[in-house]
């Protein structure tokens, strides 16, 4: 029973029940990513480590494309999931745009040669210098967030002598029903103009000489697991867009921003598959003739990576045991901010009828909140195997630190039986010596 139970864990991997390949199976005993045993990785590279791999990124970004087709679409992949520059480099070999959310992720998409007409750029914050080096570098448009924004991105366009395209992002009050700190479509969320001031903000860019509206923008919120939320944005958006037309304002595009969910669990229902989120968007705004852009980030990336982890203790407390690890919160935070779930399978597939034990899965920062999970049934391990937590290719190793002074975890990007290591592991020398102490101390 448990031999089927690891093995079902990666059958659910795939967000779309056409797409059979597994990315991540078990192989003569041991789990692979494609054609690599993870055990060659951990022997190469170390652990911890992310491994990512390229058939699964590709096929993840195909299956939006293709649900897409007979529309005059862009996907933008959010960047901010994953913005390793070999994945960048091998979605925009496919023809990805890119969401790009500060000054940094823009010179990552440049560096991994995205030239600027396919980079969008969003966020609340952005500054006049972000800005300025964005315009002379290229946008396909802004996302913007608030009028004062409008009015700083005017300035600065006219300072430079160009015009900025632009989309307005429009906060409909909608409940994402996900996740309260990933929410971003309700009045309380500080992402957005609202619905209620969207046309007087549309009439008020006509004063604006730097300024070209060419759309609009709107995202709701991250992890969606039903299409209600969307279809009561998407439904709201259309009906502005005919406004805004009558008008007189030219809307050639409209970004609908990203969202969809995927299972990170074995339990609950499954989200809804890319082809059926697409059919929402050609139903509910297709008939409006605008390009169509979303930003897919987690439903790209999350199912095409794997952390890989090494035990180092097992630790037997008053009322629980717990199996230490050598990944910690600094290298996959999601548990300890969201308090998300991650299935821990081990490397070395267990026989069939393998003895469990329930272990409080945890790493060695000295915070309580490092724990991965509580009261997870595993198979008895020892110090020195390997484990692999899955959906780990979003909101992973972008979100890693290098809290108590561990190094950044390293990357693996793997293809067929090939892999390379795509972010090295910083030696500690390097990792001290950023640090400069003034004379005067």
């Amino acid at each position: 029973m448990a031999q089927c139970t690891l093995c079902f864990a990666f059958f659910i991997l795939v967000p779309d029940s056409q797409a059979v390949m597994n990315s991540f199976s078990y192989r003569n005993g041991l789990l692979h990513a494609e054609d690599v045993a993870l055990d060659r990785v951990a022997n190469e590279a170390g652990t911890p480590v992310y491994v990512y791999s390229k058939a699964a990124f590709e096929r993840n970004y195909r299956l939006f494309d293709v649900a897409l087709d007979g529309t005059n679409h862009v996907i933008c992949y959010a960047m901010k999931a994953n913005s390793n520059l070999s994945v960048l480099k091998l979605l925009a070999n496919m023809g990805a745009g890119f969401d790009v959310v500060s000054i940094g992720e823009f010179l990552r998409a440049r560096a991994a040669g995205i030239p600027g007409s396919r980079i969008v750029f969003s966020g609340v914050g952005k500054t006049r210098e972000e800005m300025r080096d964005a315009l002379l570098g290229g946008i396909r448009h802004f996302n913007a967030e608030s009028e004062p924004e409008l009015a700083a991105l005017n300035e600065v366009a006219l300072s430079i002598g160009t015009v900025a395209p632009v989309a307005i992002r429009i906060n409909p009050d909608v409940d994402a029903r996900t996740h309260r700190k990933i929410s971003t479509g309700m009045a309380e969320n500080k992402f957005g103009i609202p619905l209620s001031r969207a046309l007087e903000v549309y009439r008020d860019t006509e004063g604006m000489s730097g300024i070209k509206v060419v759309g609009v923008d709107m995202h709701i919120g991250s992890q969606l697991t039903s299409l209600a939320p969307f279809e009561n944005a998407f439904v709201i958006v259309a009906d502005l867009v005919k406004q805004l037309r009558a008008n007189g304002h030219q809307i050639d595009r409209l970004d609908l921003g990203g969202g969809l969910g995927v299972q990170y669990s074995q339990t609950g229902d499954p989200p809804p598959a890319p082809r059926d989120y697409c059919e929402l968007i050609k139903r509910t705004v297709g008939h409006l003739g605008c390009e169509i852009e979303i930003e897919p980030g987690r439903s790209i990336a999350a199912d095409a990576g794997i952390l890989l982890a090494s035990v180092v203790y097992i630790k037997h407390g008053e009322s629980h045991e717990f199996l230490v690890l050598d990944a910690a919160m600094n290298d996959l935070l999601r548990p300890a901010m969201y308090d998300a779930h991650h299935e821990i399978l081990p490397v070395s597939q267990p026989r069939s009828g393998a003895r469990m034990r329930r272990m409080n899965v945890v790493g060695p920062v000295c915070e309580t909140s490092d724990t991965f999970a509580r009261n997870s049934m595993l198979p008895v391990l020892v110090p020195g195997e390997l484990v692999a937590f899955s959906m780990a290719g979003a909101y992973g190793a972008v979100m890693s630190s290098e809290y108590n002074t561990r190094p950044l975890v390293p990357e693996v990007l793997v293809s067929g039986s090939d892999m390379a290591v795509v972010r090295p592991r910083p030696d500690l020398d390097e990792i001290i010596g950023r640090d400069i102490v003034p004379g005067w101390i």
